[in-house]
This record gives structure tokens, sequence and C-alpha cells, in this order.
């Protein structure tokens, strides 16, 4: 599997990690689940609909962040990614904390993908 991610991606994890600092490891382990399992049936993850394009948009609700201790997969953390079976790459669309924002940025996804 390919992963790839957009810039405004990179801005969002850069911003996020002085607030979360394990959370380069965190996405080194949601890649593995990716691997094995990168469409919407993953546990707490969905297809985003109505979008209007073909792309495959999942968006990830429950990430273990180790920088928050205790909460296990209730740490908030979203994560937005398009997925491409047949290329068999996932390209990283967004990543925002529940508390900083209420949904995903649909103009971003729209912009990337149309």
């Amino acid at each position: 599997m390919l992963f790839e991610a957009l810039s405004e991606f990179e801005r969002d994890l850069k911003k996020l990690l002085k607030k979360y600092r394990s959370l380069n490891s965190d996405l080194e382990d949601v890649k593995i689940i990716l691997r094995i399992k990168p469409d919407d049936r993953n546990p707490f993850s969905f297809r985003i609909d109505n979008l209007g394009i073909l792309t495959c948009v999942i968006k990830v609700k429950k990430i273990t962040c180790d920088s928050l201790k205790g909460r296990g997969v209730n740490s908030g953390l979203r994560l937005i990614y398009a997925y491409f079976p047949n290329d068999k790459k996932i390209v990283f669309i967004e990543l925002y904390h529940k508390n900083d924002k209420e949904n995903e940025d649909r103009q971003r996804i729209l912009d990337s993908f149309k």
C-alpha cells in the first residue's frame, strides 16, 4: 500500500504535533491497520457520501493517541483519507481534533479530487 499526503494534511499534522507529540507513531499504527483493511468496513470508520465525486473518501473517527493516556480510542482525533483500490494507494487529506473542528473540510476534498 502506498501512502501519500496532501500539503494541507502535512500542515495539519505539524500543528497537531505541538499538542500531541506521539502523533507520528500513532499514525504509523493507523497505517498498519489500513494496509490490512483500507476500505470503509474498518471499525470506527465510514465513507463520506454526497460529495459528488467518484473517489472513495473515508473518515476514521476513533484513533488511539498515546499522548492522551487513559482515553484509548476516545482521543477525539479524526482522519480523512481517499482510497484508490486500483492503484493500492491512500492519500491522507485531513487530520483534526473534534474539539477544534466540527466536521471535515468538504471544500478541501472537492478541490483535491474533483
